[in-house]
């Protein structure tokens, strides 16, 4: 039995501040981002989902929204598909900005590998897994979509394909409402593909 469970990063975010977000609440769509999830909606009109659910964060419910509606489905929200935490919450984090400059924050620096300004990778990695098993099983036979954020599907992804979970975010293949796909034959998985039904973004874009 033919399962896919489809992780959506959610679209570009109102965030003219340019601040890490992160999971603090009022960040909604942009303009642009609103477009970008009537796109993957139509992108996936025709697929045959039966099971829609986000974070409860309030970019990823309104990107879910366009494709609930248009499978007439009611939209689910799991809590493990949230926005990974991280100390530096209503701060700017991009290099050069204050937050990262200042000796007060470098003992939050100090092991990348977990991290230790946030969130452990692994932990990470494993709520969402219970996430996607969760959808794997609503949808079994069919499809499904979660909409989550960018370090949660990396996370994820990552740990699926057996590399190491820190890593570059420059590099990450995850652009603003990309679809990561994971195919399952009954419970094992046998596919993981990637598209961008909304075009490539840059992991710099303020909204991202």
């Amino acid at each position: 039995m033919k399962t896919v469970v489809h992780l959506l990063r959610h679209g570009e975010v109102h965030n003219p501040n340019g601040v890490l977000y992160g999971r603090l609440p009022n960040y909604k769509l942009s303009e642009v981002g609103q477009g970008q999830a009537l796109t993957v909606a139509e992108y996936l009109r025709d697929n045959d989902i039966v099971h829609v659910v986000g974070s409860p964060l309030e970019r990823a419910q309104q990107t879910a929204a366009p494709i609930a509606d248009s499978h007439r489905l009611e939209l689910a929200t799991d809590p493990r598909l949230i926005e990974a935490a991280n100390v530096f919450e209503g701060k700017k984090v991009s290099i050069g900005d204050g937050a990262l400059r200042s000796p007060r924050n470098w003992p939050m620096l100090r092991n990348p590998f977990r991290p230790s300004w946030g969130e452990p990778y692994l932990e990470i990695a494993r709520r969402m897994l219970a996430a996607v098993y969760r959808a794997r099983e609503r949808a079994a036979g069919h499809e499904a979509v979660c909409v989550s954020h960018q370090l949660p599907v990396v996370s994820i992804r990552r740990y699926l394909e057996g590399r190491r979970l820190w890593h570059d975010p420059r590099r990450r293949e995850c652009s603003l409402a990309s679809l990561t796909s994971l195919t399952f034959d009954d419970e094992m998985l046998v596919g993981i593909s990637y598209a961008e039904p909304a075009g490539a973004s840059s992991p710099k874009v303020t909204g991202a």
